[in-house]
């Protein structure tokens, strides 16, 4: 029996294309990341091309669950997006056990296929060249965003003012402060002062924002998702003072 490719994709025209340029393989077709999950996961060796941005589980923590279940798995990821996010986020759960690939959705469908055949079959990673300065900023010790100066550059995207940051991540405010400060020096704002008529100083907080989102290092996509967890995190601490006035 042939060994199956599984394609993970939800909007059908790419899942179409995808099929028909891998027609003469097995494929499994899956339209949300928890079906693909549920297929992989059945799988001897999973060999998988998915979309980063899919409903019910995205790529990216479709990835994390396939390789702690599988770690050998193949996974090709297959966007839009070359957002330094997803980058950082892919480069913290690969495990040493297999390969994987990254390519953008405006390549031709000759290099495409190429560069799934390179991880599949060859068992080489494939990264898009794109990405790869991208790649670079992810591993430098100046400009690489740690997951403590993330937590805090999300948190000031959603508007949390000091006091609420500690709160949510059981720190001081000198800690809050701290993490700014780094996140300011990485993001390259540290010094950078715009001049107004008025000599006012640049905010600094809404800099790094504008300055995060041209890095690709939050998106409107994942920023809806931090809402919901944010909204979560709010229930939970009304239901603790609920509990306290009892």
């Amino acid at each position: 029996m042939a060994m199956e490719w599984l394609i993970a994709e939800d909007n059908p025209k790419d899942r179409a294309f995808l099929a028909d340029l891998l027609s003469d393989r097995a494929l499994r077709l899956a339209t949300n990341g928890d079906e693909a999950f549920q297929i992989a996961s059945s799988l001897a060796e999973p060999m998988v091309i998915t979309d980063l941005q899919m409903p019910k589980l995205n790529g990216i923590e479709f990835a994390r669950r396939l390789w702690r279940h599988s770690p050998q798995a193949r996974i090709v990821f297959w966007s839009q997006h070359k957002d330094e996010m997803y980058v950082r986020s892919l480069a913290k759960i690969i495990p040493a056990e297999t390969v994987y690939g990254y390519v953008l959705k405006d390549n031709e469908p000759t290099p495409l296929r190429k560069a799934i055949e390179t991880v599949f079959l060859e068992g080489q990673c494939w990264i898009d060249p794109q990405l790869r300065p991208i790649q670079a900023r992810t591993q430098s010790r100046n400009e690489a965003i740690n997951d403590f100066e993330y937590e805090v550059l999300v948190d000031i995207s959603l508007g949390l003012t000091d006091m609420m940051i500690a709160q949510r991540r059981y720190l001081s405010r000198r800690g809050v402060q701290n993490r700014l400060q780094s996140l300011y020096v990485k993001l390259g704002i540290d010094q950078e002062r715009i001049a107004g008529d008025m000599g006012e100083a640049i905010n600094m907080r809404a800099r790094a924002v504008a300055m995060a989102l041209q890095r690709g290092l939050i998106n409107a996509y994942e920023l809806q998702e931090e809402e919901h967890r944010f909204k979560q995190w709010l229930e939970r601490q009304d239901s603790k003072a609920s509990d306290n006035r009892l």
